[in-house]
């Protein structure tokens, strides 16, 4: 097993799951009920809530907040200073931490730097969220999804090359299927 490394300037809550060959980097807080896979990252100033589960090798970028209600399956990439929210409604003045909303970041999706995911929300499976986005609905697996608000701008295959016509990725030769409207792999890799 891989030694988990935490920085000295980095506070991990007692409890907290670290998974083997986690690395947390500096300024970054970690709550006591937080779940965190093996080979994960946290970069600089990351603070990661309570109840929060981070799957086997997820990356957090610098400035991220993971929020309690979010969920992030294995092999997620959570760009630099995007943002997460856990309230619909938020105001100073009203407690509401049990109307948290659950946001689930499926397998292998990645969010860019800047970019907003409302609460209570579902991101498909290697999903890509273009940077400064804001997503205000599920999102498809294999989607890529632009602009504010994100709109659906294409699919983008497993390795996160953008798909032609003709589904097959331009970097691994793996082929997909549209049906329904829903993308799926169809084949592995072929080169």
């Amino acid at each position: 097993m891989t030694e988990t490394f935490i920085h000295e300037t980095s506070v991990v809550d007692t409890g907290a799951q670290i998974g083997s060959g986690s690395k947390i980097w500096h300024f970054c807080h970690v709550m006591g009920t937080v779940e965190m896979g093996n080979n994960c990252i946290l970069g600089q100033n990351v603070f990661v809530g309570n109840n929060v589960k981070l799957g086997n090798n997820v990356k957090v970028q610098n400035n991220v907040s993971v929020y309690e209600g979010v969920v992030c399956e294995d092999d997620v990439f959570l760009g630099p200073s995007m943002v997460f929210t856990n309230v619909v409604n938020p105001r100073s003045f009203i407690e509401r931490k049990n109307e948290y909303k659950k946001t689930l970041v499926k397998k292998g999706a990645t969010i860019g730097a800047n970019a907003t995911i409302l609460c209570g929300l579902t991101l498909g499976k290697y999903c890509f969220i273009g940077a400064g986005a804001v997503v205000t609905k599920d999102v498809k697996a294999f989607a890529l999804m632009k602009g504010v608000p994100a709109k659906q701008q294409g699919w983008v295959s497993r390795s996160g090359a953008v798909l032609s016509d003709d589904l097959v990725c331009p970097e691994t030769g793996e082929r997909y299927k549209l049906e329904g409207g829903i993308l799926e792999l169809v084949t592995e890799k072929l080169r």
